[in-house]
């Protein structure tokens, strides 16, 4: 089922996948630094949602402003604004009255955004997953380094080009300069699961014991031959465990 909704002025699109009648537990997935909800064949989102669906379970995906099929500027994207879409993407999830409890996993600079989330919304966000959660965005902002290109931190310009000249707006690393990531996280008392590669070279191992210490109930799985992209010879571990968590708590 396709959905949009309206974030201050701009349309996010997305989709609701669910197998049979009934109620059940919504997964809402968060998609990393420019990429999209992932729907196509072989794409990990699909392949987290096929097992989800044969679970029992609703996965809810959707596009962050900027990317995909939503609307807006990729160089006007923050994790603060990304923080607004999700928001709105829950409450959405909220009003359907199929979804008995509501589920967070997100990858990479998506695993940002899920830890605030829940940060922000701990009464109503049961589970967390983290995958690969990309918190050395903040670090690497303030060392002015991004994907390879590096800036002056102290005089940012207003437009830094990455990764072949993908156009990221200079607010995005003055804001992730200051994110409270972990102390926000932090916040979420329930069940969490955060998992990182042995063969990550994005985003090192601290990232997530971090998370680990922060959150109270929160297990920390290292799988090897993982990369940050979730690919690899570790895929199917982490598949399995990732499925085992959020299925946990279904009623």
């Amino acid at each position: 089922m396709q959905f949009s909704v309206m974030r201050d002025g701009l349309c996010l699109r997305g989709r609701v996948d669910k197998k049979g009648d009934g109620k059940c537990p919504a997964v809402i997935l968060l998609h990393g630094f420019s990429g999209d909800m992932g729907c196509e064949k072989g794409n990990i989102f699909q392949m987290i949602t096929d097992r989800l669906g044969d679970a029992g379970m609703a996965v809810v995906r959707f596009d962050f402003n900027g990317h995909g099929e939503s609307d807006g500027d990729f160089s006007k994207m923050d994790v603060l604004n990304e923080l607004e879409d999700a928001i709105a993407v829950l409450n959405y999830v909220k009003s359907l009255d199929f979804v008995t409890e509501i589920y967070v996993a997100g990858h990479s600079q998506g695993g940002v955004v899920a830890g605030l989330l829940a940060g922000c919304y701990p009464d109503v966000i049961r589970r967390l997953a983290l995958l690969a959660p990309a918190a050395s965005l903040k670090t690497d902002a303030q060392k002015g380094e991004c994907m390879g290109t590096v800036y002056d931190t102290e005089h940012i310009p207003e437009m830094v080009r990455i990764g072949g000249g993908l156009p990221v707006g200079g607010h995005y690393f003055r804001i992730a300069k200051w994110l409270p990531l972990y102390e926000v996280a932090g916040r979420f008392n329930g069940p969490a699961l955060v998992i990182c590669g042995g063969e990550d070279v994005v985003v090192d191992e601290e990232a997530a014991s971090r998370y680990g210490q922060a959150m109270k109930d929160c297990k920390v799985e290292r799988i090897e031959k993982l990369d940050h992209g979730l690919q690899g010879k570790g895929q199917e571990v982490m598949l399995q465990n990732l499925v085992e968590f959020l299925t946990t708590g279904k009623d």
